[in-house]
């Protein structure tokens, strides 16, 4: 996720819990969309879909917390 913030977004797993916490959340539901998607789990379509949206506002909210950081620090 956001791979060109691989180094802020290290300082800001450290430094801030609810960074870090949207940030694992975010990489578990990667993890459980994958296994569905590729047969290691079943999951009916709409449960699917609300994970993947669930996914992506979480990395809407993580991005908002590294542009507000690479702003506050002047990055």
């Amino acid at each position: 996720m956001l791979h060109e913030y691989r180094d802020i977004i290290t300082k800001l797993k450290q430094e801030d819990a609810h960074f870090a916490k949207i940030f694992e959340k975010h990489n578990e539901l990667d993890q459980k969309i994958l296994n569905v998607e590729e047969g290691r789990e079943y999951m009916d379509h709409l449960e699917l879909e609300r994970l993947k949206k669930e996914k992506l506002f979480l990395k809407d909210e993580a991005y908002a917390i590294i542009i507000k950081y690479k702003k506050d620090n002047n990055l």
